[in-house]
């Protein structure tokens, strides 16, 4: 059960709002974890069990990229509109509308992967460290790999949803039914899915605005405005404590994860074996170890660093 939020509404975005939450007392000493989902245009909703954290003392912040949620929906907004520019400043006006941007870790799953990551290039003073969950660092890769996953489904099955989307019945339920073979291997493993990723997909689902502009019609068929898009060229400028999450059955593949471990410079890469794309979900006891002991470390090391530069400074 997910603590109580202490509280909860919207700040401003330009014309716009996003809806936040804040679980816990954010503004001690241990840096509030921001919480950015994945999608693009999913809801806060399926990774509300990181609201655990703070009975640790962790705050926890989640919020609704805009486009989605409990966030200024905008249904007649083009392709030119939904930019990875557009959601990483949205990220730096809610740090700074809650005025955590002096101690903060970022937490981003899947699409919200790229987002923290392109964060976090630009070395923000106050970002102590990073989560990078069940994402790739490159659409092009996702889209290879993609290919390779479809390969191996039952007979007949890649076929069918190749004939859907030639057609564009995409919509229909008969693809839906064959999407959810994919899905139920290489998304979420846990049949039923549970409650807060089913809320998530349902919300998305009658409202794929982003989605459908920046991914396309599946997670296996990109053919959105993202389907080039990558941060590998940035990845060489994130100087933080870095912790990579995959499921050994993710659809975010080892190949689409392999450029975070190769480039950034204080990385660890944690593996659930029993997992897909949402471990935190498939695996929720051992994800929740990792997790802490990921954010322990790297308040202690915190720690270290500031006792030091008070020794010298004693000694100076």
């Amino acid at each position: 059960m997910a603590a109580a939020p202490i509280r909860k509404g919207w700040v401003s975005f330009g014309a716009y709002r996003t809806w936040y939450r804040v679980t816990g007392a954010a503004g001690g000493e241990l840096p509030a974890v921001v919480v950015v989902h994945g999608g693009p245009g999913s809801t806060h909703d399926y990774l509300r069990n990181l609201c655990s954290l703070a009975d640790d003392g962790w705050p926890v912040v989640h919020y609704d990229q805009l486009g989605g949620g409990g966030s200024t929906h905008l249904a007649d907004a083009g392709e030119n509109f939904w930019t990875p520019e557009l959601f990483g400043d949205e990220l730096d006006n809610l740090l700074q509308r809650l005025e955590i941007e002096d101690n903060y870790v970022l937490f981003g799953q899947s699409w919200g992967g790229l987002v923290v990551a392109r964060h976090a290039a630009r070395r923000p003073e106050g970002l102590r460290g990073l989560v990078i969950a069940n994402s790739p660092a490159s659409y092009r890769l996702w889209r290879q790999e993609m290919e390779v996953l479809r390969a191996l489904l039952p007979p007949g099955v890649d076929a069918e949803l190749r004939a859907h989307e030639a057609a564009g019945t995409t919509g229909s339920q008969e693809y839906f039914d064959l999407m959810r073979v994919f899905y139920d291997r290489h998304v979420c493993r846990v049949v039923p899915w549970p409650r807060d990723y089913l809320a998530s997909f349902m919300e998305m689902a009658d409202n794929n605005t982003v989605y459908s502009v920046m991914n396309g019609p599946s997670e296996f068929t990109v053919t959105g405005t993202l389907k080039d898009y990558s941060v590998v060229d940035l990845l060489d400028d994130i100087e933080v404590p870095t912790l990579l999450v995959s499921g050994r059955h993710d659809e975010a593949t080892p190949v689409t994860v392999q450029p975070y471990f190769d480039r950034i410079h204080d990385v660890r890469w944690e593996i659930f074996e029993e997992s897909s794309h949402v471990p935190h979900l498939e695996e929720p006891e051992r994800f929740r170890e990792v997790l802490l002991g990921f954010l322990r470390d790297i308040h202690g090391r915190a720690r270290a660093g500031r006792s030091a530069e008070r020794e010298v400074a004693s000694h100076g």
